[in-house]
This record gives structure tokens, sequence and C-alpha cells, in this order.
């Protein structure tokens, strides 16, 4: 249930954990094993929990054709008029890189994970132990692959982009009925790179409510800014596509994270998750001082006894331990009954 702590690794997800940060690794590696492993290294060293891979090859994915229908559109801002299979294969990571990207992760002390296209996808994430799943935006509606993934028993984070409420319930009962109830719902704008304007961080909290799920946001948004909001919405995981530099390129490159911006989202985020606090009113334990130095009545000029309480002699003053200044209206005008010098705070028993 979305008040649910769902246990992952060493650390959990939920309202009562920090926000789960997800730095996705997807095609910045640039084909060469030595790179995945340094931004493996790069992700530890900025806190994040978890650094997440896909896993599919070209054949796995689409096929090696080049009808209209497998190409991107030529006004796509990043990929435009490329064939799927050949950036699918660019964008793959080896699965044999698998294993020793992996082991790297988890001797940092990150929660290794990744993305399955396909049956034979899963087989290999549950030879390596994996301890959870994330279903890409498209493959949302494969429920035959919902269904493989749900049965694990591992929680499944779902992407949304590009779906329809039908589309996410759909999916969201599918691994529900594999009795598999660890389900984590991500807003995203499946445009890379995304417009903030069209990020509608306010499903978030309506996400959870209709789906009774834990929520979150996979964001393809340059920065950081949409992120920390969804935080403040209650996302319990953020997801981010990262790399070592911009300047090197990768067919992610444009929208993802550099290090010192990986580290931004780590510490930010966690200060908008304490931020929160509790819908309580109450004086905080913090303001102790604050609240010892709130205005009160004090007696500010010397008075004999006898003599009258006039706005010369009591004002309204910090600190606090007279009476407060709500009555004001009622101590003018009476007497005190004994001397007081300036400085002695107005209570009853000297008027």
């Amino acid at each position: 249930m979305s008040d649910s702590l769902y246990s992952v690794g060493h650390t959990q997800i939920g309202e009562g954990a920090e926000p789960f940060i997800i730095a996705e690794v997807s095609g910045n590696h640039n084909g060469d094993l030595q790179r995945a492993l340094d931004i493996i290294d790069m992700v530890a060293d900025s806190g994040a929990q978890a650094v997440k891979f896909q896993t599919y090859t070209a054949d796995t994915i689409t096929i090696d054709s080049d009808k209209p229908a497998f190409k991107i559109s030529d006004d796509h801002p990043l990929w435009g008029g490329q064939n799927l299979y050949k950036l699918y294969t660019e964008a793959h990571t080896p699965w044999d890189w698998h294993a020793p990207m992996f082991e790297r992760a988890r001797s940092k002390g990150l929660i290794p994970f990744s993305s399955p296209f396909d049956f034979t996808a899963v087989d290999l994430l549950e030879d390596l132990d994996v301890d959870l799943y994330k279903i890409a935006s498209l493959e949302i509606g494969d429920l035959p692959l919902l269904r493989r993934v749900a049965q694990t028993g591992k929680p499944v984070i779902l992407s949304n982009g590009a779906a329809s409420i039908t589309d996410i319930d759909r999916a969201v009962q599918t691994i529900r009925a594999e009795g598999n109830d660890q389900v984590v719902v991500l807003a995203c704008t499946s445009s890379y790179p995304a417009s903030p304007a069209e990020s509608n961080l306010r499903t978030i909290p309506v996400m959870r409510d209709a789906f009774n799920v834990q929520v979150g946001l996979s964001d393809h948004t340059m920065g950081i800014g949409a992120a920390i909001a969804a935080v403040a919405l209650g996302a319990t995981v953020i997801e981010k596509h990262v790399t070592l530099s911009r300047a090197d390129g990768g067919v992610d490159s444009d929208f993802s994270l550099e290090p010192h911006e990986l580290k931004a989202l780590v510490d930010e985020s966690k200060v908008a998750w304490q931020a929160l606090g509790s819908a309580n009113l109450q004086v905080t334990s913090g303001e102790g001082e604050s609240q010892r130095l709130r205005r009160s009545l004090w007696v500010t000029k010397d008075v004999k006894a006898g003599e009258k309480v006039t706005a010369e002699n009591v004002r309204s003053i910090r600190p606090a331990g007279g009476l407060t200044p709500g009555y004001t209206d009622t101590v003018m005008g009476r007497v005190f009954t004994k001397d007081a010098e300036a400085g002695t705070p107005l209570t009853w028993d000297i008027v």
C-alpha cells in the first residue's frame, strides 16, 4: 500500500524513508565498459542509493528494418530520422557487462538493478539476484512481461510516460494479480528532453490516491528543480539519467545530470523530504529561544504603588515573561499595587 515501506537491499522505499534516488546509466556508457564502471563510481560518490541499467539488445527490442515505421520522426530533437535498430545497437548495454557492473555497484554500497525488455532479460537479472525491477514507459502495456516480473515477488517500478490512466490501472492490476503489491508508479513525461511545463507534477498525489501505490518521478527535464518539487508532492522515488560529462556525448547525454548536479539532487531532495515534517501547528523543539523572545507587556519606566498603568510606563516589547500583548487594553488605567522598576515583567500580582 502507499504508506508501506518496501525493503530493497539494505534500504527502504516509502514516505518514512528519505527519497530513493535512482541514477540511470542508459546508453551513456558510450559503448565502453570502463566508462560504465566510472559512472557507477560517480553515482556512489554522490550518495544516491541505486544505479539502473537497461537490459536489451537491438534484436530483443525491435527488428532490423528500414521501413518508415522503424525510424524515429525527423523532428525529434535528439534522434530524428534514426533507424531504431541502429540506435538500440549503439545504446544497449552488452549482457556480459552486467555481472561486472553489478559487482562494482554492490562493492560501492549501491543497489544495482535494471529495466528488462523481454523474458530473457528477466532471467539474466534473476541470475544476478537483482533486488527490484523497473518497467520502462513504453513497455507498460506488455502484460506478459509485467506478469513475469511480478512473479519474482520483488518491488516493481512503473513509468507512466505516454500512458493513459487505463494503461496504468491495467498494469498495476496485472502485477497485483500475481500476488505482488510492491508497486511504485513514476510520473514521467516521455519526451527527451522534457519541458517542465509538461511535467504535470500534480498528478503525483492523484496517482498515489487513485491506485493506492507509492509514487515518484522519472524526470527527463534539465536540472533538478522538477525532481525537488516532486518530493514536496509526495514522491518517494526519483529517477534521473546521469553521465560523467554532457560534453562527452552519448545517446542520452543532453538531458542527463553531471556529477555535481547528481550530488545536489541527492542533498536537496533529502532537505525537501525533511522539510515536509508533519501537519502540526504546535511550536517545535527548535523554536524555544524564539518563543522566549516573543513580545509581552513590561514596565518600561519606574513606577510607585498607586500609579496608573499608562502607555508611557507599560509597553509591549521583547522578550516574553509578562502578560501577553492581548491584555494591553485590559490593564490600561489600572493601578499598580506595588513599586516596580523598569524592566519588570507586567504580571497580575502588580496591577
